[in-house]
């Protein structure tokens, strides 16, 4: 298993549900399944190694976080299947040719749904009404970022929102990207799927809280961080359904015939704590459809 960048924390807890769906399927470390983890340690360019690695070892199946571990996984080996535990869109980046029909040996979840930006800019107008500017960081190099800031910039006016377009390519990018915001005169900020963000989410929401900037993330580990609020598809409910992929490939089903899954299950959170740090009062309305408030 290639694990993905996040926190301690958010691996543990992926890694946990994973290892449950394993579980409920009969499997049990150590007796009829062996995992090999290997962890990156929120340096992307160690994917390569690791996944080569792993190949060498030729594992029955390799798992693999994200797109980017994937896409690694996949240049090391064109036979082992790869399983994308949670990623973006893997048919935009080529591995496979389409969600129903992947084709090769990689299949998995994808992370991104239709609307998710929209529903998240949505949900940013009716927590902070008074809100016109909103910063949209976003990776250029990654697809799933990619898909999700060109829905955001489209959808935003007609939510009477001005996207003010924030890029992040590596950990450096923060600071910069930041320090531009306050000339830029952004008032909160839509943070969509990207591997920075994960891998420096600790500063992430560090710099959100220094800047006085409200922020809503696509996954809920933010907010668990110290963010305000987030709303995407559930990490863990993407893991533990991926060992459902290993236990149907473990008994002979081909990645080329196990379509590639959406997700089904989405969670909106919000840090109370973090609201009041920076002086904000969210609508009862808008707490109510909250899957999780943090006091």
């Amino acid at each position: 298993m290639l694990v993905s960048n996040g926190t301690a924390s958010s691996q543990r807890n992926w890694l946990n549900a994973f290892m449950q769906g394993l579980h409920e399927l009969g499997y049990v470390q150590g007796q009829n399944i062996i995992i090999e983890r290997r962890d990156p340690e929120g340096r992307t360019e160690r994917y390569s190694e690791l996944a080569a690695e792993l190949a060498r070892l030729k594992v029955d199946v390799l798992v693999t976080g994200g797109l980017t571990g994937a896409g690694a996984a996949h240049k090391a080996t064109t036979t082992i299947p790869i399983v994308i535990a949670a990623g973006g869109d893997p048919v935009r980046v080529g591995l496979v040719s389409s969600l129903a029909r992947p084709g090769g040996n990689v299949t998995g979840n994808t992370a991104i749904s239709p609307d998710l930006s929209t529903k998240a800019l949505e949900l940013i107008k009716e927590a902070l009404p008074k809100v016109s500017r909103v910063a949209i960081f976003w990776n250029p190099e990654g697809s799933a970022s990619v898909v999700a800031f060109k829905e955001a910039e489209t959808v935003a006016p007609s939510l009477g929102l001005l996207p003010l377009s924030a890029e992040i390519r590596r950990g450096e990018d923060l600071k910069p990207a930041f320090d531009s915001l306050g000339q830029r005169r952004a008032e909160a900020l839509l943070v969509v799927q990207s591997n920075v963000p994960s891998a420096n989410m600790k500063r992430f929401v560090e710099l959100a809280a220094k800047h006085r900037l409200p922020a809503m993330y696509w996954e809920r580990e933010f907010v668990e961080a110290g963010g305000l609020m987030s709303y995407g598809a559930s990490f863990t409910a993407l893991y533990h359904r991926a060992a459902t992929y290993v236990d149907k490939i473990l008994k002979g089903t081909k990645p080329a015939d196990l379509p590639v899954e959406q997700p089904t299950k989405f969670e909106l959170v919000i840090n109370l704590k973090t609201a009041k740090q920076i002086g904000l009062t969210i609508p009862p309305n808008v707490l109510a459809r909250a899957d999780k408030v943090i006091k």
